[in-house]
């Protein structure tokens, strides 16, 4: 061993063998490190693949494979039409005309489809072998056209699109309906409108890369809405409207007796409920909303007002009932009724200053005697007055189907007591009941409010012997169904028959009902009997009509305002009908087949007025 001296001690070479030792021991990523760096990596990716693996599939899977399917799938949706609505012959009331819609890709906006609409001529062509672009397509829908305008506006209805604030509410949720979708708004459109409404269909088809439609998958059928028969007959609601004084508000009602199903309503002003179908301007609908005549409220439903002499109907039929007033009562007509300061006066005596003698309740109803029917409630008494005119549904809703009836007012004691406060000095109690307040409710005045299908009620109940049936624009289509509809009244046959006569006596010869004196319609003869001359004008047919006029006071006094009310039924039935109809031996025999009430605002006289309208709604029916 060769000794290096001693500035290279020993200890220094020990050193340095030490360090040349470690320098050739392997790295810890070398061997088994590796592995593990190697396994680590794996397994850190095979988590991710994984889990991007259960995101695609698993959480976001539903949404992939729909946007996949939209790449080469579309779902187009087939409207249904809606059901029709016809009248109780089959007539239609209104139509389905279809709308043409060319759907297409948007350039420009962000929005995915584009719509433009079609003429019928263009959408016909397309949807039948026409050429169309890439990504376009025809989609088509169908509008609503009313074919009796305002004849039939507040009845009928309308129909309107939903509002995003009514498709979020439970009950559109529950019943599948979309974006765009129409409902009823008003009448039978509301009423029925889950049975018009139909199905939807939807047609799967796929497409190019471009848009175009190459083949369809599957189909589910359209299903159409089902069309309503109404109780209404389109003929004499068009005769409604055209009879009604121009101008004037007011409503008319006719009805079938027996059965209590509307044949016409209508309403003055009407609208047009094809303008909320098929467009109207902001400025249209501003004005039709805004005219302060209510176009759009149905006042033979939902207007209450006093009834007038109409309402002896209700008074005669509580006085006979009550039994204080038979065949034999006379009451001595003096013109006038005075109690203290009051007076009570007939109207006749105001406008001609003469007196009537003694008066039945036949002559009363035919004259319209205030004098009779003052001292027929004071005997009846306000409290069994009111029991009877609720049992023919005056106070309360008749329950028609159509939304908006009032139900009028009935008062009594207990209401006018509920209804005013007394005076600070209590020396005129304004809430006591006195019989001034009975005179005025027995002759149709006072607080008496009642709409014009309530008059039509209780002309009704007299015209069908007793029955009291629920007002219906249905059509009602058994036997079954129409007693299920009415209830019996069970009155008296004095009471039919008293009645049915002073109502013939008002429509015949010294009645208040003139327009409708001797009122006949023509008919033509059989070819066997006819002569040239007898071939154009027929041969006059008498018709025996009951009515009863009504001269509604309202509003101040001073002003002299009155509505002009008129409620009539034919024909009379034999038994009831007076000799001077008898004579003629050519006359309608038989139970009244229809009543008809009319209502005109503020215009005066019933019979000036309101009759007129009624004689040609029963020339309509009767030259049938």
């Amino acid at each position: 061993m060769v000794k290096l001296g001693s500035a290279f001690s020993d200890s220094v070479i020990a050193g340095a063998g030490r360090r040349s030792r470690q320098k050739d021991e392997a790295p810890w990523w070398v061997g088994a490190g590796r592995a593990l760096i190697f396994a680590t990596v794996l397994c850190v990716g095979f988590f991710v693949l994984v889990w991007r693996l259960f995101d695609l599939t698993v959480i976001n899977g539903r949404q992939y494979r729909q946007l996949s399917d939209s790449n080469r799938t579309r779902n187009l949706v087939r409207h249904a039409p809606r059901g029709l609505l016809l009248d109780r012959t089959g007539k239609p009331l209104t139509e389905n005309i279809p709308q043409y819609r060319l759907i297409k890709p948007c350039e420009t906006g962000g929005i995915t489809n584009c719509v433009s609409f079609l003429s019928e001529e263009d959408g016909n062509r397309l949807m039948h072998g026409g050429t169309l672009a890439a990504g376009e397509y025809v989609e088509v829908d169908y509008l609503r056209r009313y074919l009796y305008g305002d004849a039939l506006s507040h009845v009928v209805g309308y129909i309107g699109e939903l509002s995003a604030e009514e498709l979020a509410s439970d009950f559109y949720k529950t019943r599948n309906y979309g974006l765009g979708d129409r409902v009823g708004r008003m009448g039978a459109e509301e009423v029925y409108n889950e049975r018009l409404r139909g199905r939807d269909g939807r047609e799967l088809v796929e497409i190019d890369s471009s848009g175009r439609i190459l083949r369809t998958l599957g189909r589910v059928e359209e299903l159409a809405g089902e069309d309503i028969y109404l109780s209404l007959d389109a003929g004499l609601s068009r005769v409604a409207a055209q009879a009604f004084p121009v101008g004037q508000k007011g409503a008319v009602i006719v009805a079938k007796p027996s059965t209590g199903e509307i044949l016409a309503m209508f309403s003055s002003p009407g609208f047009s409920p094809d303008a909320f179908t098929l467009g109207m301007s902001t400025a249209a609908y501003t004005a039709l909303t805004e005219n302060p005549d209510l176009p759009m409220f149905n006042r033979a439903i939902g207007g209450a007002y006093p009834p007038g002499s109409t309402f002896k109907i209700v008074t005669s039929m509580a006085g006979i009932e009550e039994g204080v007033i038979t065949k034999t009562t006379l009451v001595e007509d003096t013109g006038v009724i005075k109690i203290g300061p009051f007076s009570f006066p007939n109207w006749y005596f105001l406008q001609y200053g003469k007196t009537e003698g003694n008066v039945d309740v036949i002559k009363a109803l035919q004259r319209s005697n205030d004098i009779f029917f003052y001292k027929a409630g004071e005997w009846i008494g306000i409290t069994k007055l009111a029991v009877w005119a609720k049992k023919v549904g005056i106070g309360k809703p008749l329950g028609i189907e159509l939304s908006g009836e009032a139900g009028g007012l009935m008062p009594d004691p207990a209401w006018k007591k509920t209804r005013f406060d007394s005076p600070a000095d209590k020396t005129a109690r304004n809430d006591e009941w006195y019989v001034g307040d009975t005179y005025h409710v027995s002759i149709g005045q006072g607080y008496l409010l009642t709409t014009p299908l309530a008059v039509n009620t209780w002309t009704n109940v007299i015209a069908s012997g007793g029955l009291l049936c629920k007002p219906t624009i249905g059509k009602i289509t058994s036997a079954k169904a129409e007693r299920n509809n009415c209830r019996n009244l069970n009155l008296k046959k004095e009471t039919l028959t008293l009645i049915f006569q002073g109502m013939e006596r008002a429509c015949a010869t010294g009645g208040t009902g003139w327009p409708l004196f001797n009122f006949g319609v023509r008919k033509p003869l059989a070819d066997s009997e006819s002569t040239p001359e007898a071939s154009v004008s027929g041969t006059l047919v008498h018709v025996p009509v009951g009515c009863k006029t009504g001269t509604a006071e309202f509003g101040d006094p001073a002003k002299n305002q009155t509505h002009a009310w008129f409620t009539a039924m034919a024909p009379i039935p034999e038994d009831y009908i007076s000799d001077e109809i008898k004579a003629t031996e050519n006359y309608i025999d038989g139970a009244p087949e229809i009543s008809v009430t009319v209502l005109v605002e503020g215009a005066g006289e019933g019979s000036s007025v309101a009759a007129p309208v009624a004689k040609k709604i029963f020339e309509e029916w009767f030259s049938r």
